[in-house]
């Protein structure tokens, strides 16, 4: 999980805050489950065995969380999967 440094106010050592975020791939009723397990393949370079697992889990229990890291990085990854037509939010590894 990545991490954010930034000096607290008042602080006068710095603290490491951890802000770690995830990326949450949702089941849909359009895409194909071989079509999801392809994408997780490809962008996430998931073996077939795992992507095919996290595939089973959107399909079965609703979503997955496919990675995690900083705000920024979900975010690049959300608007991934958009693109390949999947719907994917972010949200805090903590909530």
């Amino acid at each position: 999980m990545g991490t954010q440094e930034r000096l607290e106010p008042g602080a006068s050592v710095r603290t490491r805050v951890r802000e770690p975020w995830v990326t949450v791939v949702w089941n849909d009723p359009v895409n194909l489950m071989s079509y999801v397990t392809r994408v997780f393949q490809e962008y996430f370079g998931l073996p077939r065995q795992e992507a095919e697992a996290r595939m089973r889990e959107v399909h079965e229990k609703g979503r997955s969380v496919l990675s995690s890291g900083s705000r920024e990085q979900m975010e690049v990854h959300v608007q991934a999967m958009h693109s390949y037509g999947l719907w994917a939010t972010l949200e805090r590894a903590d909530a």
